[in-house]
């Protein structure tokens, strides 16, 4: 076949094989597929779902906008004159160029480079050089054509919802209300979070880690590893595997929550049990700057000091104690995704918890004590899969079936993720 025809043949779909018809043998083929890769962006991130786009805080004002992605398409989100929050592709209406090259600034119209075409900052088409043509020796020359209308050639507008100062938009029009797609049980640790008070930017990480981008998702579905894998969490007592916590779900089972109380003795006690005696475990190890466990309970958190909430497919919103964040999961092929946390507070926080967020906030990100841990997981996972794809992850703590628990010692919430994935992926 000639190289221009087979580059535009249609993706071939190689099926994948399952060893059960349940989920807690997950093909390492659903990593490594471009096939897949593809048909996954189109049915969870361009159609029925909703995607993370960012905070209002970070649009304050008339003019402002922050560029970002919903799935491997870049999107723009805009604050018009009239305070509306719009969202719209970063794909120039005339020859399809990619115009807006600024993650954030403030401009009073979009304005594609290549030719000019400008749009309001809904997306609607306001200018065109030279649409009625040019005069010259006394006729017109050029123009567009005499039915040309500016209302068919805007930019194209996604659906927006914006709730308690966090904005999601979808491609699909007749995507469900946001309310209805995270489920009241995700909704109420949601709204826990995000409950009316304004929100204020304190910084941003970015990395890119190579590996599937469901891989991210997974690693906030999973209790089991946070008290194993990372060192601060399991000697510092605040995720522990002792702590008391749940597991929730969407009926779906798409979206969870892991809740945990940290202990009131704080730091483990060094006595012999079957959390301190785990490798991870440091009974020697001490800070020395011992302000990263100033931990402040807030009126809000209603208990649990840790929340950790996936919302399928693109976003995690994190309380640790007093950090809180909202981690942005952008694919960039089947095996890489872009990873950007947005670190942020509350306009009425005293300056010592605006400090205090900030200095917790050093535990996550790219060189984070706890995050680095799981880029570097994620990359040595996928670099497995690659090499052996006709193999299959096992993920059968806590039994095959999908059900909440009381308890973190399982991987329930991640056969919860495939059941639905597998309903969606093979219909």
């Amino acid at each position: 076949m000639d190289e221009a025809l087979r580059s535009h043949a249609p993706m071939k779909e190689h099926p994948i094989h399952w060893e059960t018809s349940g989920t807690s043998r997950i093909p390492f083929a659903v990593y490594t597929q471009e096939d897949i890769h593809a048909k996954e962006l189109e049915r969870f991130f361009y159609k029925a779902h909703w995607s993370y786009v960012g905070l209002e805080a970070e649009i304050p004002n008339a003019g402002d906008f922050k560029r970002t992605s919903i799935g491997e398409r870049s999107v723009i989100m805009t604050r018009s004159q009239d305070g509306q929050v719009h969202v719209v592709e970063n794909v120039c209406a005339h020859r399809g160029m990619a115009f807006c090259r600024e993650r954030h600034g403030n401009k009073k119209e979009l304005v594609c480079p290549y030719h000019q075409w400008s749009y309001a900052l809904d997306g609607k088409l306001q200018g065109v050089p030279f649409r009625r043509g040019v005069r010259q020796d006394g006729k017109v020359n050029g123009g567009m054509p005499a039915d040309f209308d500016p209302k068919d050639h805007g930019l194209n507008a996604l659906k927006v919802a914006s709730r308690g100062g966090v904005v999601f938009a979808s491609f699909d029009p007749e995507v469900e209300s946001l309310e209805e797609f995270m489920g009241p049980t995700i909704l109420q640790y949601f709204d826990r979070l995000f409950n009316g008070r304004q929100l204020k930017i304190l910084g941003y990480n970015k990395q890119r880690i190579p590996g599937n981008w469901k891989l991210m998702q997974e690693n906030i579905k999973d209790p089991y590893h946070p008290g194993l894998l990372h060192t601060w969490f399991v000697t510092f007592g605040l995720w522990r595997a002792d702590n008391k916590s749940e597991l929730r779900m969407d009926e779906h089972h798409r979206h969870a929550a892991m809740i945990s109380t940290r202990g009131s003795a704080g730091q483990a006690t060094g006595q012999a049990s079957d959390v301190t005696q785990v490798s991870s475990f440091k009974a020697s190890m001490q800070l020395h700057d011992p302000s990263f466990l100033d931990i402040v309970p807030e009126a809000w958190w209603g208990g649990p000091t840790a929340v950790m909430m996936t919302l399928f497919p693109s976003v995690i919103f994190q309380q640790q104690v007093n950090s809180v964040s909202t981690r942005h999961i952008q694919p960039a092929g089947h095996g890489a995704f872009d990873f950007v946390w947005t670190h942020f507070g509350f306009e009425d926080d005293t300056e010592e918890m605006t400090e205090r967020r900030l200095r917790q906030a050093n535990l996550f990100g790219p060189a984070g004590f706890v995050s680095a841990d799981d880029g570097e997981v994620i990359e040595f996972s996928q670099q497995a899969f690659e090499s052996k794809p006709q193999h299959r992850t096992l993920a059968e703590l806590g039994g095959r079936d999908v059900e909440e628990t009381e308890h973190m010692v399982t991987e329930t919430l991640i056969r919860g993720m495939y059941k639905y994935w597998r309903k969606v992926m093979e219909n």
